[in-house]
């Protein structure tokens, strides 16, 4: 496949190999792109990111560190960072979180996290606004194949945040965070929706008071 059919087709998953994957993601054009790579196939986004999403993308990541903070979680975030499965997977979350004993397995320094050396983070969010579809189908497919523990899909059109448990490469819809004990998906929604009407400084003494409870 030529380089130009690569640039052509954004947004859509395209066969090619593992050595094409990384010629085409190594092309300067694609520095900013979001990558994914799995079964043989790629996906490439490319900004911009609008508002809503980036807006829905600050709040549930400070909702998550407040939480955690709060209730004295160990945690260590991570915002639009590349794992590396060589030769099979790739990934580039939105959000991304290793917790409890793997707070901290990730040393400074590291550039794409090398999941032949490192474990898969605990936690994993993507944020759809006009991906929805993808989220809940290969890329929820993917993640599975990773071994992430639960994955999060924030659906910023219908203000909603839907979670699932991963385990024995399958995944199953969770009304509590089990990675974030005491953390309920309830919760989470009504922040979201109460952005649609209060500022964020707003929703997050709000949030402090719930968690506080």
């Amino acid at each position: 496949m030529s380089e130009l059919q690569i640039q052509l087709v954004t947004d859509t998953w395209i066969a090619v190999t593992w050595d094409e994957y990384i010629q085409i993601i190594e092309n300067p054009a694609y520095e900013k792109a979001k990558v994914y790579y799995h079964n043989g196939q790629m996906r490439i986004e490319m900004p911009p990111i609008g508002n809503d999403h980036a807006s829905d993308h600050t709040i549930i990541l400070f909702a998550v560190n407040l939480f955690a903070s709060i209730k004295g979680i160990a945690l260590n975030g991570k915002d639009n960072c590349t794992y590396r499965k060589t030769g099979f997977n790739e990934a580039q979350p939105d959000v991304s979180y290793y917790i409890g004993e793997n707070a901290d397995v990730i040393p400074y320094g590291t550039s794409i996290i090398n999941l032949d050396i490192y474990p898969p983070p605990d936690l994993v969010i993507e944020v759809a606004n006009t991906s929805l579809a993808d989220d809940q189908g290969k890329k929820r497919l993917l993640y599975e194949d990773l071994g992430v523990k639960e994955y999060w899909i924030l659906n910023v059109q219908n203000v909603q945040l839907m979670a699932f448990a991963i385990e024995n490469q399958g995944s199953r819809r969770i009304t509590e965070s089990q990675v974030l004990p005491g953390l309920t998906i309830f919760l989470l929604n009504d922040a979201l929706r109460r952005t649609r009407k209060i500022n964020q400084s707003q929703v997050g003494a709000w949030l402090l008071t719930q968690f506080q409870q």
